[in-house]
């Protein structure tokens, strides 16, 4: 497996301004070494004990991106350190998140994960309910955090058509509340989208962040 030429072609797919989020989890710290010597600084984990545990090992500039589900019971072990949690789903997460940010006296980056594909196993809030909760404006009061923008994970179907659609509704979206509600804020930027199977469509419906892990490390042992 060589990690470090997969990373290399996955990077040479993508544009200037769009960042890879490498998918680390479940892979060894040793494989998360042969992408950080090849240079990538962005790693993607989904479970806050794994990731933990390799923040303490691994070298301190990397940035750590939390992609799974969140509980939140869990956000105080990461809380001091994590880079960006893509999947927020819930007003109660987001001020979870405020409050044991604030405890560690920082601002956590966070993206409102979107419910776009069409199995109903995804989580994320629909495009209704997300609008509720910013119109409410209750978030604005949430100093320790600083929302960065929107994630989703398209359907797992082999119809790239559907899959285009869902990232289309999704940048469609974030234009719309952008405008409505971020339009002065310049870290309102981030669309999440598009794993190693589908992220060069998602590069093509405007991702800037990509989260790409069996490309670069081959499929994870469970």
């Amino acid at each position: 497996m060589d990690i470090k030429s997969n990373l290399q072609k996955v990077l040479s797919d993508l544009p200037e301004s769009v960042h890879l989020v490498a998918v680390s989890k479940f892979h060894p710290k040793e494989a998360l070494m042969e992408a950080y010597n090849a240079g990538q600084r962005i790693f993607g984990e989904s479970k806050v004990q794994e990731m933990t545990e390799k923040q303490e090992a691994l070298p301190k500039d990397i940035q750590w991106h939390f992609i799974g589900h969140l509980q939140t019971n869990k956000i105080k072990y990461m809380a001091p350190y994590v880079a960006m949690i893509h999947g927020v789903d819930s007003y109660k997460l987001l001020t979870e998140i405020n409050k044991q940010a604030e405890k560690c006296n920082r601002v956590i980056p966070c993206l409102l994960q979107i419910h776009i594909a069409q199995e109903e196993t995804k989580f994320g809030f629909s495009f209704e309910e997300c609008t509720e909760m910013l119109e409410k404006e209750d978030w604005k009061n949430l100093s320790h955090i600083s929302l960065q923008g929107v994630m989703g994970m398209a359907s797992n179907t082999d119809d790239m058509e559907q899959v285009r659609h869902e990232f289309k509704s999704l940048h469609e979206y974030f234009l719309k509340i952008k405008q409505s509600y971020f339009s002065d804020n310049d870290a309102f930027r981030h669309i999440s989208m598009g794993m190693s199977h589908d992220y060069p469509i998602a590069l093509e419906e405007g991702a800037t962040l990509v989260r790409v892990g069996s490309k670069i490390f081959g499929e994870r042992v469970y």
